[in-house]
């Protein structure tokens, strides 16, 4: 028996004795082999990551200690899939730390991070690993791969150079020692936002001090109070409470209140870290020899380079500052006009005369609309559009649990009834669960020893809870949320590939937001929208005169809302290119770098740095360009619907095939050209959005 077999069963039989019966090592019962999540408990997950890491260090010692000459299938393959117990593991519990964590969990999440470093080191700085995957590398042109074998093998060996694998003797360990300290870092900055965002509340007992909220409104603070224990009305942090009293509130005080709450959570805690962020990925930049952190990231990407990122935000930063400032001179204008005396708008007006003067330039409000979106209606309609274009189905699962009560389970199946995915929808937000939307999977689709193992996908968003008085209504921006995160779902769903690393979202930066920005157009459209919008209380399908108020209003302030995504994606950009930590505040440095950019006055204090996630705790550090160089793309390639029809089964049919199934298996550009049959251009979204003509 090879040396490389005998270590891996011996570590595999230690390691099955001290399994027992902890929920998330043996094989699920349940369809599909779902986790446990009934029977799943926070005392559960450190053992299991340390069995998960065990194994895994365990198959990378059967890798290098292999006798027979490295290949393909008993290096790159079998690195691949090394560590299977640790990604399942993972999977589950970085999803329900997002969605729903606790004090427990997010203890742990700080015990497990350094165990989760060195892992990552182990393999990354693996001298013995290396030299075979160079092995297979330099003679990848005698190995006769495919397209899917070459990438993976051109991904791997790079994963390896860009972790630090080329250093040597003392800048090796002080690569381990930054992949450590910044691992802890940025949970610990997540968890601050959280905090922060959870530390607030408004609460109000005075009936008067809700002068222009509408009912909506009213009754998801009513509900909030309640859950909390108070009288009256309580308002949070939360995205449908904070953005309902911006727009709606009467009260210029509170207003600015919870504006000012809202963005200055965790300066205090958090302004540091962030420099603390950007100082330690500029030494593992510089260690590597890049200049900058950017110029580390962006080789990787689409865009292929600094330069080429800072050209694309200034080519559609150039005409969309003036619209932007237009946009804001009309809402200033109207507000003076009634009534309005101060000098300028402040941040917290803004919102507030933008929503009065929409809803006069187009007799639409959230108000009138929400009542032609009830979730149920909504969640039929979205699933029902993936129906329609890619001939899915999904049937809710009653006997799969999700992590929490909340959380609906689907059983998704093609046009021929075979298993897709499973797929966890999470709706309503709660103390235990960050704010925002987005998608992530607890397991990829991966082809092993012949059998396809499919995904098990989940969708999460912070929409208004039901109430007493009526169900849950969507506004039509939470309706173009869940279709945004659902073309991420997606993704993920229709993946095909045989390599976990490369199958469904596990794209560049600047592709995955592709699918997801693509779907957000249905939701301006006639011939969708009268599928399905109708009167919760009436059953009235919605006038064709509102509809048409819908799309007239689409791009209703639509330079000052490209500016301000434009702002966060220069602030990126101004961290990650720095070649050394300013001295100033973090605050300070923010405001110093939006000042030629601002289109309304920044607030004393305020602050994105602190509280962006993406940036500082996710992963779109020096990559925020993505969500408009994405939005380029999908301007373009929904143009192709709009040419042969929205609805066109050819059309989706080549878009699966060539963009949603496809993950990473050949060259993003090469996968877009082979959808489009050419390249897209900034102008398509400049266009689309009214900017230019």
């Amino acid at each position: 028996m090879k040396k490389s077999i005998i270590l891996l069963c011996a570590a595999t039989a230690l390691l099955s004795s001290c399994k027992m019966e902890n929920p998330l090592l043996v094989e699920s019962p349940l369809p599909y082999s779902a986790p446990q999540f009934d029977k799943i408990a926070p005392e559960h997950f450190k053992p299991a990551f340390e069995q998960g890491i065990a194994e895994g260090k365990a198959e990378i010692d059967a890798i290098v200690a292999n006798e027979e000459e490295p290949t393909f299938e008993n290096t790159i393959e079998a690195l691949e899939f090394a560590g299977q117990t640790l990604n399942k593991v993972a999977g589950v519990f970085y999803a329900v730390i997002e969605a729903n964590t606790n004090d427990q969990l997010q203890n742990i999440a700080e015990e497990i991070s350094p165990m989760m470093t060195e892992y990552s080191m182990y393999i990354s700085l693996n001298e013995g690993l290396f030299k075979k995957v160079k092995a297979v590398y330099d003679k990848q042109s005698e190995l006769g791969l495919n397209t899917e074998q070459s990438r993976l093998l051109d991904k791997t060996y790079k994963s390896f150079v860009r972790s630090g694998a080329l250093l040597q003797g003392e800048e090796k360990e002080k690569f381990s020692k930054i992949s450590e300290e910044l691992s802890l870092a940025t949970l610990t900055f997540g968890k601050n936002v959280l905090a922060a965002t959870n530390a607030y509340t408004l609460n109000i007992t005075d009936s008067c001090q809700l002068a222009g909220l509408p009912q909506f409104a009213k009754d998801m603070a009513a509900q909030t109070a309640k859950e909390k224990g108070q009288e009256g009305w309580t308002f949070d942090l939360s995205a449908p409470s904070y953005g309902a009293f911006l727009r709606y509130s009467e009260n210029r005080d509170l207003r600015k209140e919870i504006y000012m709450a809202y963005n200055t959570r965790a300066v205090d805690t958090n302004s540091e870290i962030c420099k603390k962020i950007v100082d330690l990925r500029l030494q593992m930049a510089n260690l590597l020899g890049y200049e900058t952190y950017a110029d580390y990231v962006l080789e990787e990407r689409m865009a292929k380079g600094t330069p080429k990122v800072l050209s694309f935000i200034e080519e559609l930063m150039t005409p969309s500052l003036p619209a932007a400032k237009q946009d804001v001179k009309a809402v200033f204008e109207y507000a003076r006009e009634n009534g309005f005396q101060e000098s300028e708008l402040a941040p917290w007006d803004f919102s507030f005369w933008s929503e009065k003067l929409c809803v006069e330039k187009y007799s639409i409000s959230d108000e009138l609309l929400k009542p032609y979106f009830r979730l149920e209606s909504c969640i039929d309609a979205v699933f029902g559009l993936a129906t329609k274009l890619y001939g899915i189905s999904f049937e809710e699962r009653t006997d799969i649990p999700g992590y929490h009560e909340d959380v609906k389970v689907y059983d998704v199946k093609d046009s021929d009834g075979s298993h897709l995915a499973l797929f966890y929808c999470d709706f309503f937000p709660r103390a235990s669960k960050r704010g925002g939307a987005w998608m992530t999977s607890f397991s990829e689709t991966f082809v092993k020893d012949g059998i396809e193992h499919r995904p098990f996908v989940n969708l999460v968003t912070n929409f208004s809870k039901p109430t007493g008085n009526e169900p849950a209504l969507l506004t039509h921006d939470e309706l173009t949320t869940f279709l945004h995160e659902f073309g991420h779902s997606l993704h993920g769903i229709l993946a095909k590939g045989n390599y976990a690393s490369m199958t469904g979202t596990s794209v560049n930066h600047d592709f995955v937001e592709l699918p997801s920005q693509i779907m957000e157009n249905w939701a301006y459209e006639p011939e969708y929208l009268d599928t399905f919008a109708k009167h919760y209380k009436t059953g009235e399908t919605i006038p064709d005169e509102l509809i048409e108020k819908i799309v007239s209003a689409k791009n209703y302030n639509a330079g000052y809302l490209q500016v301000r995504q434009l702002h966060f994606g220069i602030l990126d950009m101004a961290w990650h290119t720095l070649k050394s930590i300013p001295e100033a505040s973090t605050v300070n440095f923010e405001h110093a770098v939006l000042e030629p950019w601002k289109v309304l006055p920044i607030a004393d204090g305020s602050c994105i740095s602190t509280t962006i996630t993406h940036l500082f705790s996710g992963g779109y550090a020096a990559g925020y360009y993505s969500y408009k160089w994405a939005e380029v793309l999908a301007a373009d390639a929904f143009s192709r619907f709009e040419e042969e029809g929205i609805f066109n089964t050819e059309v989706s049919a080549s878009f699966r095939d060539n963009i949603l199934s496809k993950g990473s298996s050949d060259d993003e550009a090469q996968l877009y050209r082979n959808f489009r049959g050419h390249d897209p251009e900034p102008r398509a979204l400049l266009v689309k959005l009214g900017i230019v003509k």
